[in-house]
C-alpha cells in the first residue's frame, strides 16, 4: 500500500527522495538508473515480441544484397546455417533489434531523464526539442547504414574470384549488419546529446568548437570501425553526414549561447551590475 504525504497525496513508489535543493546521493542516482533501464528494457522486450513476426520480411532483406552480389560477381553467393540452432538465434537477433529500434522513443527518453534528472519546469521542455530531433535523426541513421549496405556488401565481394563460392555464415553477416545500422543511428544522435549538455548549461559552445579536430578525428575513427578497410568510400559517405550534424551542433550552441549571453547583459544592466 502506498505511503501517504501530510497533504493526502499517494507517493510514487521506487522514485529516489531529493534534497531541498533538488540534489540526490550516489545510491539515489544508482536507483534512477536502474529504473530507467528496466523500463527500457520492458519497451525493448515488448517490442521485440512484435518484431518477432517481422523477421521472415527482415531477412528476406538481408538476403539480398547476397544474392545481388551472386548475380554481379558470376559466382554461388548464399547464406549459411552452421549449426542446428543457428536460424533460431538468427531470428532471435532479429527480433531484439527490431525492439531497440521500434522502442527508440522510450529508451531515448530514459536517457535524456536521467542524464537531467533536475531541470527547472522551463528546461523540461527541451524534451520535446531532444525527441523530436533525436527520434528522427536514429532513424535517419538506421535508414543510412542500410542505405550503403549493398555497397558495402559488394565491395567485399568484389574479391571472391568467379571459380569460387561465396558461403555467408549468417549470423556473422547479420552481426557485421546491426553493427553498421544501429551503431549509425547512435552516431547520428550524438550531436543531438552536444546540443543538450549546452542548453542545460553543462558544455559552453566554444568549448564544442574547440574540440572540433577531436570530434573530426572520433567520426573518422568510428567510420573506418564500421566500414570495412577496404571500403573508402563507404566511410566518406558515413563520416560527411556526420561531420554535418557535428557543425549543425556547433552552430546550434553558438546561437544559444550568443543568446544567453545578451539575456544576461541585459539583466546586468537593468540591475546595475
Amino acid at each position: 500500500m502506498a505511503s501517504t504525504t501530510a497533504g493526502g497525496r499517494a507517493k510514487r513508489p521506487g522514485r529516489p527522495k531529493k534534497d531541498a535543493e533538488g540534489r540526490m546521493s550516489l545510491g539515489q542516482h544508482l536507483i534512477e538508473l536502474r529504473n530507467r533501464l528496466f523500463r527500457a528494457v520492458i519497451a525493448v522486450v515488448v517490442c521485440a515480441v512484435g518484431g518477432w513476426f517481422l523477421t521472415p520480411f527482415v531477412l528476406d532483406a538481408l538476403r539480398q544484397p547476397v544474392s545481388r552480389l551472386a548475380e554481379i560477381g558470376g559466382h554461388t553467393a548464399e547464406l549459411n546455417f552452421p549449426m542446428i540452432t543457428g536460424a533460431f538465434d538468427l531470428k532471435l537477433q532479429i527480433a531484439i533489434t527490431i525492439g531497440i529500434v521500434i522502442s527508440s522513443p522510450v529508451w531515448l527518453y530514459q536517457i535524456w531523464a536521467f542524464i537531467v534528472p533536475a531541470l527547472v519546469r522551463r528546461e523540461k521542455q527541451y524534451v520535446f526539442g531532444f525527441l523530436g530531433t533525436a527520434i528522427p535523426l536514429f532513424f535517419a541513421g538506421c535508414w543510412f547504414g542500410w542505405y550503403i549496405l549493398p555497397h558495402v556488401v559488394q565491395i567485399l565481394g568484389s574479391f571472391v574470384s568467379t571459380q569460387d563460392t561465396s558461403i555467408v555464415d549468417a549470423k556473422a553477416y547479420y552481426n557485421f549488419v546491426i553493427k553498421l545500422i544501429v551503431a549509425v543511428g547512435i552516431a547520428f544522435v550524438l550531436p543531438v546529446f552536444l546540443v543538450l549538455l549546452n542548453f542545460v548549461g553543462v558544455l559552453s559552445a566554444s568549448a564544442i568548437i574547440k574540440s572540433w579536430r577531436i570530434a573530426i578525428l572520433c567520426i573518422l575513427v568510428f567510420c573506418a570501425m564500421v566500414t570495412p578497410s577496404a571500403d573508402v568510400i563507404s566511410m566518406f559517405l558515413l563520416a560527411i553526414p556526420m561531420t554535418v550534424l557535428y557543425v549543425a551542433a556547433c552552430a546550434v550552441t553558438w546561437l544559444h549561447d550568443r543568446r544567453a549571453a545578451k539575456r544576461q547583459a541585459k539583466l546586468d544592466e537593468e540591475y546595475g551590475l
